[in-house]
């Protein structure tokens, strides 16, 4: 699978780790009320969806940046490949 890095342009899927579900990116208030049972879900319930998903990709084997690729999971055509840091930020959630 090639996945076209957003600065780096297509590089193989080898240089890549799969690092889950893209909500990854929206940590639970750590400060709240129920910080202990929404870190659980937050850790440990993932979906496994069929169809378009978007997943984080760590770019381990190169400039080690956090991509958020939006694929389908029965065929693999990649559809988007963003930056984590711009869907965050659009998000807003970065800084």
């Amino acid at each position: 699978m090639i996945i076209n890095h957003p600065l780096l342009g297509p590089r193989d899927s080898a240089e890549f780790t799969y690092m889950g579900d893209a909500s990854l990116l929206h940590r639970p208030d750590w400060e709240g009320p129920d910080a202990v049972a929404a870190f659980t879900d937050y850790g440990y319930l993932r979906d496994n969806p069929a169809g378009t998903h978007r997943e984080l990709w760590f770019h381990e084997g190169g400039d080690r940046s956090w991509l958020v690729v939006t694929r389908s999971t029965t065929t693999h055509e990649i559809k988007s490949v963003e930056l984590a840091r711009d869907v965050a930020r659009a998000e807003g959630r970065g800084r």
